[in-house]
């Protein structure tokens, strides 16, 4: 996910990026590197030894960034909206924060963001019936430093439910929405996992199977509609369907596995 992420910014023309890791941020560090093999430059912001939240973690990250405002995207979110839309927005509403939405089609699923006749931001709303007609935030929004630089770093603080509440109540306006067309994929589930890489299995000619780096399979192995990650090994005769291979897992000859997530440290039910 993070090299798609990363692919797609290069070609809507970002060049520098800073990734905030957290949980096992060695398995993203040893994907990415500096970023040179996705046509970027990465540098990271550590964040440790605690979650800072969806506020605190750009502000520990401020010192790494030059520019004004910042470009923040969710880690867990695939979107093609188009970034020079929501660019256009920001510098039309003089906003100090404005958010990328598509309408909330999934309004008992998710909370929404409420607009006013303007694309002012007026609130957020709780996933329920109360979310119908509001707009989903697809991860991507483009915000001014100063929302952050008062905020003490290494302490957590969020965005929507904190920081951008506040924004909104001292001045109406300071929040804006860009209402954009576009694909999205929200990553938050197992089920919403399956539900991406079918899709890019299929766009890609994948036949439904979607592999990682260094992955063998024996000619005589059958693997249908399955995740294969980084160093997979099927052996000879073994059935893979409807499964999750992460990295390193051997399946050995003969072995069938259907509906599982595979380890290292052996299968799970999903």
């Amino acid at each position: 996910m993070i090299a798609r992420i990363l692919r797609s910014l290069r070609t809507q023309g970002i060049t520098h990026c800073v990734l905030n890791l957290h949980h096992l941020p060695q398995t993203i560090a040893a994907v990415v590197g500096d970023g040179a093999d996705l046509g970027v430059h990465v540098r990271y912001s550590w964040e440790q030894p605690r979650v800072l939240g969806s506020a605190g973690g750009p502000r520990h990250a401020l010192p790494l960034i030059a520019s004004d405002p910042l470009l923040i995207v969710n880690g867990d979110t695939l979107t093609d909206v188009p970034l020079e839309a929501l660019e256009r927005e920001h510098a039309r509403s003089g906003a100090t924060v404005t958010l990328a939405l598509v309408p909330n089609a999934e309004f008992l699923r998710y909370g929404g963001v409420c607009l006013d006749d303007d694309r002012r931001v007026t609130g957020f709303v709780r996933a329920g019936p109360a979310a119908e007609g509001s707009y989903h935030f697809v991860g991507l929004q483009l915000a001014r430093r100063s929302v952050f630089e008062p905020l003490p770093d290494n302490e957590p603080a969020s965005t929507i439910g904190g920081v951008y509440d506040r924004l909104i109540a001292a001045r109406a306006g300071s929040v804006a929405g860009c209402v954009l067309s576009g694909e999205f994929f929200d990553v938050g589930t197992v089920d919403d996992y399956w539900r991406m890489s079918d899709a890019f299995a299929a766009r890609e000619r994948r036949e439904g199977v979607i592999f990682g780096r260094r992955t063998v399979i024996h000619p005589t192995a059958r693997v249908t509609r399955s995740i294969l990650w980084d160093d997979v090994e099927v052996g000879a005769g073994a059935a893979v369907n409807r499964c999750i291979l992460t990295d390193g897992v051997r399946v050995a000859p003969g072995a069938i596995h259907q509906n599982e997530i595979l380890t290292a440290d052996g299968p799970t039910n999903c």
